[in-house]
């Protein structure tokens, strides 16, 4: 995966504790300025592409708490990072923020004390749903790519280590990276990892400065022998080409077909999440990566949808989003009918 090496990193005072501390002496030398609020760094004059791989941030998170999900988990654990060395065209943490380089909250203890308290006042044992038979999942990368920051601190390998140990919980992230060094932490089925997957070709115009599908394709092996529930997720689903989209979908269900192992399918279930665009975003876009608003930007077919935090965002008209899903699933099933999908929206 690509190296991460910042040449300047922000730090909120309360961020320096030893961890913090540790992940400065870790990059020195590097420029190391003090900054009020993580989320409110000065103003820079660094382009998108730039701010992602030249600064961190540290911070220290202070609102600790659980939000119910019902999705891809039961809730979204407090955040570790926010942010990615990645540069999605479509993702919807970079909405938020005119640059978003990584914030690492150093905190960890206080975040895994918040999880275990949270999870200790659920009934037990957990009524099962489709997130889990008898755990409670917690996402602990929603606003961040886990793979990523384990390159930076031990906050995740901690995580890890709480979730496999504990009675009631375990964890799950997303990623569109190959970290080999989360090969090695023994997390015994209780971290579910899932891979961000869709056709190739897409993805090299808009998962910007991630790994190649093939080679996330081709970890999913590893990281199941290595003791991780392995799922991928097909997000953001993005229609083009008339009939196009279906062939390569119905390609990539393909090479998954071929490169997984008998015990790695049996376990494997999957999620699918067709794309939700954002207006500002598509503005930004036309400036950072034009190409890939060819895709994502088609209001020949998509509809206005108002977010619940009060965005402008685009998605497929419904009618037709109901058409799309129903070929989607038709490909899925005549491809990789041993791959569950938990939910498609």
């Amino acid at each position: 995966m690509h190296h991460f090496s910042p040449n300047t990193i922000f730090y909120t005072p309360d961020a320096l504790n030893e961890r913090g501390k540790d992940i400065i002496q870790q990059y020195n030398p590097v420029e190391v300025l003090q900054t009020p609020q993580h989320n409110r760094l000065p103003p820079l004059e660094i382009g998108h592409y730039k701010a992602k791989s030249d600064i961190l941030v540290l911070g220290r998170l202070k609102t600790l708490q659980c939000k119910w999900s019902g999705r891809s988990a039961d809730y979204i654990a407090p955040s570790f990072a926010n942010g990615c060395f990645g540069a999605c065209a479509y993702c919807y943490v970079d909405r938020h923020k005119p640059v978003n380089p990584i914030t690492l909250f150093t905190n960890v203890e206080e975040i895994l004390q918040t999880i275990d308290k949270h999870v200790q006042q659920l009934p037990w044992p957990k009524k099962p749903n489709q997130t889990d038979e008898v755990y409670y999942t917690y996402d602990i990368g929603c606003n961040s790519d886990v793979s990523v920051d384990a390159t930076i601190a031990d906050s995740i390998r901690l995580a890890i280590d709480f979730f496999r140990d504990h009675p009631k919980a375990k964890a799950t992230f997303a990623t569109k990276f190959v970290n080999p060094t989360l090969l090695a932490l023994n997390p015994q089925r209780k971290t579910r990892i899932r891979f961000s997957l869709m056709p190739a070709r897409i993805s090299k115009l808009v998962d910007v400065r991630t790994d190649p599908i093939e080679q996330r394709i081709q970890a999913i092996n590893d990281f199941y022998q290595a003791g991780y529930e392995v799922h991928v997720n097909f997000s953001p689903v993005i229609v083009y080409g008339g009939k196009q989209w279906r062939a390569d979908y119905q390609e990539l269900f393909l090479q998954l077909d071929q490169t997984l192992l008998p015990e790695v399918k049996a376990q494997m279930q999957s999620e699918v999440i067709f794309l939700t665009h954002n207006r500002s975003q598509h503005e930004a876009n036309l400036e950072i990566n034009p190409k890939a608003e060819t895709l994502l930007w088609t209001p020949v077919l998509q509809e206005d949808k108002r977010s619940q935090m009060g965005g402008y965002n685009i998605r497929y008209e419904r009618h037709l989003k109901s058409k799309m899903m129903e070929v989607f699933q038709q490909i899925h099933q005549e491809t990789i009918p041993w791959c569950h999908i938990r939910y498609i929206f």
